[in-house]
């Protein structure tokens, strides 16, 4: 095995790869497959995250949060009016600003920031409306002025809108696509062509070509899957978590890519595994769209150690801490399924070699 083998097979799959339409479907099925379901639910469409305001001292703030394009932002003069606003998701958050609030941020008094959520409304909008608040405040009381932040969710949390609930769906396809389709189909390509065949009797060997078709398909499984969160307004929330999950969820795909080419002899018998398969892929998705479903058998399916962590972290919020359980789980997994990687290709090199 040779590092510089390995990127030249690299090289020259990344630069012959456009001309497979394996390879062009990977880079843009999810867009077109998220753009899809965004359409028929709406989410493309989602109103702007709303933002309602009570300012009990004309702070400059409110004139400069007015000013913030994409947020709809409306003035009370009544406390109770604008909590019962919130209370009843007519509007994402609610700020108040207390009287002289700019002249104590200034004076580094640390005012009180009083900031209520909807507990219906979108983790994203909610997200949005927090962080442009903190830049503000920043932008007024300088990198010196601090805040007391009182944070008070109102209303029922209700459940998750079924468009964030597909968030898995569209991952795992992205994931899988690039990931596993792409090396699979590009190691049957060339042994139905004979490249392998050939390549036996070159200095390059069976470890360089895998390595290699299994670097390619991680490389677009996290370009997917990175797309894809960021079409759907997940990745912004916790992006180095999301990084780290997307890790874990192509270097799954990427194994199963290996294994797949491997085994199979040609075009015909690789789809006809990955389609009889898919269920042991795919079913996991189920239990995120339908949350009433006994969820302990999802965790019987290996997908579900990564898209846990992603519906977890991407649409609830929550931090890697929360999932750690999962997520070492899922690496367990992988690398499980890497071993029987490298058995499956020690097999296709007996099988080129006999012939």
């Amino acid at each position: 095995m040779s590092l510089s083998r390995i990127l030249r097979i690299l090289a020259k799959d990344l630069r012959l790869g456009p001309r497979s339409p394996i390879f062009l479907y990977a880079i843009a099925f999810p867009v077109i497959l998220t753009l899809l379901v965004v359409f028929v639910f709406g989410s493309l469409f989602a109103p702007s995250p709303r933002l309602g305001v009570l300012d009990a001292g004309n702070s400059s703030i409110t004139s400069k949060i007015q000013q913030v394009g994409g947020i709809t932002v409306t003035m009370f003069d009544s406390e109770d009016e604008l909590i019962e606003q919130v209370e009843n998701d007519n509007l994402d958050a609610g700020l108040i600003l207390q009287k002289d609030f700019d002249s104590s941020l200034i004076a580094r008094e640390r005012p009180v920031l009083q900031f209520y959520v909807g507990g219906n409304s979108l983790l994203s909008n909610r997200t949005i409306l927090a962080v442009t608040t903190i830049d503000l405040i920043r932008e007024v009381g300088g990198s010196t002025g601090k805040v007391d932040v009182s944070i008070e969710k109102l209303g029922t949390e209700e459940s998750i809108p079924l468009v964030d609930r597909l968030l898995p769906m569209l991952l795992i396809y992205a994931v899988i696509i690039a990931g596993l389709f792409v090396p699979a189909s590009s190691i049957v390509a060339e042994r139905e062509s004979g490249t392998l065949s050939a390549l036996m009797v070159s200095p390059v060997q069976i470890p360089d070509i895998m390595i290699a078709k299994g670097v390619m398909g991680f490389i677009l499984a996290m370009l997917a899957g990175i797309v894809t969160l960021i079409i759907n307004q997940a990745f912004g929330n916790a992006p180095l978590a999301l990084v780290l999950i997307l890790t874990l969820a192509s270097a799954m795909a990427v194994t199963f890519g290996l294994i797949f080419g491997s085994l199979a002899k040609d075009a015909n018998s690789l789809f006809t595994a990955v389609k009889g398969m898919g269920i042991f892929l795919f079913a996991p998705v189920i239990f995120f769209i339908w949350p009433g479903l006994p969820q302990w058998i999802g965790q019987l399916f290996p997908t579900y150690y990564f898209l846990f962590p992603l519906f977890e972290v991407g649409v609830k919020g929550a931090t890697l801490a929360d999932v750690g359980a999962e997520l070492w789980i899922g690496f367990g997994i992988t690398a499980v399924f890497a071993v029987i990687a490298a058995m499956t290709a020690r097999r296709l090199r007996s099988a080129l070699s006999s012939t």
